[in-house]
């Protein structure tokens, strides 16, 4: 069932669905939360990152060293076993302590840490912008190397029992380590996207050593399908060697790095996935609110990937929406809407122009010199706009479109650019509304009208440097010379008995009259004047 606009109700729950996927103030933070409360927030979800991951990297070393690795011949009566649980936990408790102090001044102190510009709500500079996007690398680091180490102490101290009980806790640890480095990189870059959000909204960043998308991915993969890979590599290694595997060893051992693959792997994958969908979703809906006429929409950048350039791509793209409708808008208010149209249509305008038929309609203020010089220059600004409001309103409801402002004085012309069939009708009702208009709205000010018809040039005059778009013809000129006589009328409005002959329905307001030859014509011109009782 469809709602009333026609669209499909699955429709607005998508919508609803990219809202929600696409503003998640929790994950990705508030501009107006204060920088001190954001960096607590930060400093505890990094820690819990932190932590987590170690966690993570510690159950994938006691699973594979219990249930994976095969043990060699000759190691199970030595004190290896309890030597290595004492000797890990030592290193476990040491680990963790010196990864989240060390990985914390890494992100936090200094110059260009968080707690130089976050806390107190500073903008960060272009230092301290790149060194938020290199925090999930910097925190992947300090892991790496603190596994590094535990592998490099483990190896050495069981190479004591045995040189393959030595390589096969070598290679469990540095599986642990890889585990643990891609998941801190991975659980780092979600924590710390409120960060990234307030950083990259103060400028673009220098992108030289910033992890993007495949790195993202690559870690993914690491974690979730290289590591089981890893163990399986570590258990065909071992059976190389005099140590015998029996069936149900390996069995389990399939089993559980197979285990392991799929579910971790899955879990890791959607991680990455939402990571990359997440921002691609803001953008998603900024498109669609774009498409609808929004130019307002603007979407918040917190990836530190090329995803983040999209992100900052599409708000310079709505920018330049924005200024490009701000153009056309007063470019269309300077020119009128039918001209500025016609003109962005052209793809290349040229000088010059082409017969039509039009009528024209010339309005000029009665004693403007006088205006001006017995009020103060304000007040006849006010005055003038007040009269060319009441001009363009009367133009446009009968079709026309109001040419050029001449100081006082409008021409509006009715036929182009848009041709009109009932042109000559429409410039008669044009000017009989406004001389109401004029006469019941505009108070102290007086205005003649002139109405003419026929063949003109419209189209671009001036330089290629500078043109407008205008007609040119005798109608034009009939036009004003007509409103020059009509500054001696009662009623100040004359039109072409031309013109009033090709009224249609609108001539019937009018009546013909004399016919007097106006200046610069040879041709007399009928005068045409609105009926008593006419409005």
């Amino acid at each position: 069932m469809a709602p009333p606009g026609g669209r499909p109700v699955r429709t607005s729950r998508y919508r609803a669905f990219l809202d929600g996927l696409a503003a998640h103030p929790w994950l990705i933070g508030d501009t107006k939360t204060p920088g001190r409360k954001l960096a607590r927030r930060v400093r505890v979800l990094t820690l819990v990152a932190i932590l987590a991951a170690n966690l993570v990297g510690i159950a994938v070393v006691v699973a594979f060293a219990v249930v994976v690795l095969p043990k060699p011949d000759g190691v199970s009566g030595t004190s290896a076993v309890p030597v290595n649980l004492a000797l890990g936990g030592a290193y476990v408790l040491f680990a963790l302590v010196s990864g989240v102090i060390w990985g914390r001044r890494l992100v936090e102190t200094g110059p260009n840490g968080l707690r130089a510009w976050l806390e107190p709500d500073l903008r960060p500079t272009a230092a301290q912008r790149l060194r938020v996007l290199r925090a999930p690398l910097r925190i992947m680091f300090v892991q790496m190397v603190l596994w590094g180490l535990a592998t490099l102490l483990f190896a050495g101290v069981n190479v004591i029992y045995s040189w393959l009980l030595a390589l096969g806790v070598g290679m469990t640890v540095a599986l642990g380590g890889i585990t643990t480095s891609s998941a801190a990189y991975v659980l780092a870059e979600l924590a710390l996207r409120p960060v990234a959000s307030r950083a990259l909204a103060a400028g673009p960043v220098d992108r030289r050593f910033v992890p993007g998308v495949a790195l993202r991915w690559f870690l993914a993969w690491a974690l979730g399908t290289g590591a089981a890979i890893v163990g399986l590599v570590a258990v065909g290694i071992v059976a190389l060697t005099s140590v015998s595997i029996d069936e149900q060893t390996l069995a389990i051992t399939v089993v559980v790095l197979g285990s392991t693959a799929l579910g971790f792997g899955a879990l890791v994958g959607a991680l990455a996935a939402y990571a990359t969908v997440h921002p691609i979703a803001s953008i998603r809906r900024g498109l669609e609110r774009v498409g609808e006429g929004d130019f307002e929409v603007e979407v918040a950048v917190w990836d530190s990937t090329e995803m983040g350039l999209l992100q900052s791509g599409f708000n310079e793209m709505a920018a330049g929406l924005r200024e490009r409708e701000r153009i056309r808008d007063i470019f269309g208010r300077q020119v009128g809407r039918e001209a500025a149209r016609q003109a962005l249509a052209v793809e290349d305008p040229q000088l010059g122009g082409e017969l039509c038929e039009v009528a024209v309609l010339f309005v000029d203020v009665v004693g403007s010199t006088q205006l001006a010089a017995s009020r103060d220059p304000r007040q006849v600004v006010t005055l003038l706009n007040e009269f060319f409001a009441e001009v363009v309103e009367a133009v446009d409801e009968q079709g026309g479109w109001v040419n050029k402002f001449e100081g006082d004085a409008a021409l509006a012309v009715f036929g182009a650019p848009t041709p009109l069939p009932n042109r000559a009708a429409a410039a008669l009702a044009a000017a009989r509304d406004l001389d109401a208009r004029l006469r019941q709205r505009v108070q102290g000010l007086s205005a003649a009208i002139g109405v003419a018809s026929g063949t003109v040039v419209a189209g671009h005059v001036g330089a290629e440097s500078r043109f407008e778009y205008t007609v040119i013809g005798d109608p034009v000129n009939e036009a004003a010379r007509l409103t020059e006589l009509a500054k001696e009328q009662p009623r100040r409005v004359l039109a072409a008995g031309t013109t009033v002959a090709v009224g249609g329905e609108e001539a019937a307001h009018w009546q013909l009259g004399e016919s007097v030859t106006v200046r610069g014509r040879s041709q007399p011109t009928q005068l045409g004047t609105l009926r008593d009782g006419a409005e």
